[in-house]
Parts: structure tokens; C-alpha cells; sequence
């Protein structure tokens, strides 16, 4: 576990962002507001900040910061639009955690580098019309095929999905598996074919940052893309899901 950044570190970066986000982002609230964007130099800006790379380990890139780190740079940018977070926030948390928590090597030199400096935009794809977030129900299905799963269904309401390049998605391997039991974690590339993507659903705020259905037609994934062994992919959702809410609660009591 990360042991976190010395005072004066911390200190240093904690000025960086709220320096950050005086002079760069809230004079442009009301312009992301009526845009329902944010400008793609303010996102260069959070790329060159190393803010897509909050959470990711050093070692491939990543500022790899510790949870209380992590969290008073969350404190400093909660006093901004939450639309400016979500630009990177699912590369910081459940668009990357899968990858860092239960990748292979080789899944990870290949996809966390380009995470942590933000070219590869992530996003996670749990949710479906009927099943919600609950990560035992998910009905999409993935079926073995040689070298891969062919993967179908569709998921609902997910964050950043027309500008990820990468999503993890939640799929039943084992139909007849029932329930937690059956469900298996793909790293799915944005670019297969069979894979399209929704129009933006309307909100009653946070303009700025969208969500899309995600729909999975007959989408090949190559079997190494699978994250774990099949069937633990309600493990993989829940340690995710939990790292989420402990992300929320520490900012809250900060």
C-alpha cells in the first residue's frame, strides 16, 4: 500500500490544483454549464497536471497516490463543477481500479501507462436496463469461442462512454450459473467491432460530463483480455465499487 506523499509534497500538489482550479476552471463554470463540454484545452491541461493518473502506481506512469491523497485532491477540486472531476475521474477510480487490482503483468504494462497520462480514457460497464448496478444480475453475455468471448448486451447509463477508449465490462460467462457465480471482467477496446455507443442521456445537471448506453453486438474480445478467471467478476465489481465509496466517505469527512 502506497504510504502516501510527505507534508511538503502533499502541500506542493494540493496548491498546484487549488491554484488550478481558482484560475482555470471556475471562471468557465457557466460556459461548461451552456456548452455541456468541457473545453478539450482544459482537459490537455488536467493530462499535463498528471490528474488522469492520480491512482495509477508509479511504476507504469502514475502519481500513484495514497486514499488520503487521493482524496484532498478530490476535497480541492469539489469546489469546482463535479463535471471537471468526471473528465478523468474513471481513469482515477472505476474505469482503471479492475486493471490495478486484478490485471495481469502483461495487462497492465500494456494498458496503464497510457491511463495514467491520459490517451487511453476508461470507463466501467456494469450497469444494464434491467439488471441496474447490481453486479450479480447483469444479463450481457459472454460465450467462449477459440481464442474469444463473444460478447453481447447492453449497459446503461455509463460514464465518459463516447470518449473511452477502454471499458470494463461485467458479462455472464456460465449462464447456467446463477447469481454472482456466473459473471466474468473483460477489458473490451472502445474500436472492436460490434460495439457502438448510445446518444447522450439527458440530465438535470453536472452538464458537462456525459452518459451513453454501451451496446455489445456479437463483439469479439480476445481471452486474454479477461480480467481474473471466469466468474470472479462480481469479486472484481465489488472491490471497485468499494474503493468508490471508501473514495466518497473520505472526501466527505475531510
Amino acid at each position: 500500500m502506497n504510504k502516501g506523499l510527505d507534508d511538503e509534497t502533499r502541500e506542493q500538489l494540493l496548491a498546484v490544483i487549488r491554484r488550478f482550479v481558482a484560475e482555470r476552471l471556475r471562471p468557465i463554470e457557466a460556459k461548461v454549464a451552456e456548452d455541456d463540454a468541457v473545453p478539450a484545452e482544459i482537459v490537455q491541461e488536467m493530462r499535463d497536471l498528471g490528474l488522469f493518473g492520480l491512482s495509477i502506481p508509479e511504476e507504469y506512469g502514475g502519481l500513484g497516490l495514497s486514499m488520503l491523497d487521493e482524496c484532498l485532491v478530490g476535497f480541492e477540486l469539489g469546489r469546482t463543477s463535479p463535471a471537471f472531476r468526471s473528465a478523468f475521474g474513471t481513469n482515477v477510480g472505476i474505469g482503471s481500479q479492475a486493471l490495478v487490482m486484478f490485471g495481469s503483468p502483461e495487462q497492465k504494462a500494456r494498458w496503464l501507462p497510457g491511463i495514467a497520462s491520459g490517451e487511453t480514457v476508461t470507463s466501467f460497464a456494469l450497469t444494464e436496463p434491467e439488471a441496474g448496478s447490481d453486479s450479480a444480475a447483469v444479463q450481457t453475455s459472454a460465450r467462449r469461442d477459440g481464442d474469444d468471448y463473444v460478447l453481447t448486451g447492453t449497459k446503461r447509463f455509463i460514464t465518459n462512454a463516447a470518449r473511452a477508449s477502454l471499458f470494463t465490462v461485467m458479462a455472464r460467462t456460465d449462464p447456467a450459473v446463477k447469481g454472482a457465480g456466473g459473471v466474468t471482467a473483460f477489458l473490451v477496446p472502445a474500436g472492436l467491432k460490434g460495439l457502438s455507443i448510445g446518444k447522450p442521456e439527458k440530465k438535470m445537471g453536472q452538464h458537462g460530463a456525459h452518459i451513453h448506453d454501451v451496446i455489445l453486438d456479437e463483439v469479439r474480445v480476445p481471452a486474454e483480455n479477461r480480467i481474473g478467471a471466469e466468474g470472479e467478476g462480481f469479486r472484481v465489481a465489488m472491490r471497485v465499487l468499494d474503493r468508490g465509496r471508501l473514495h466518497i466517505s473520505a472526501v466527505c469527512r475531510c
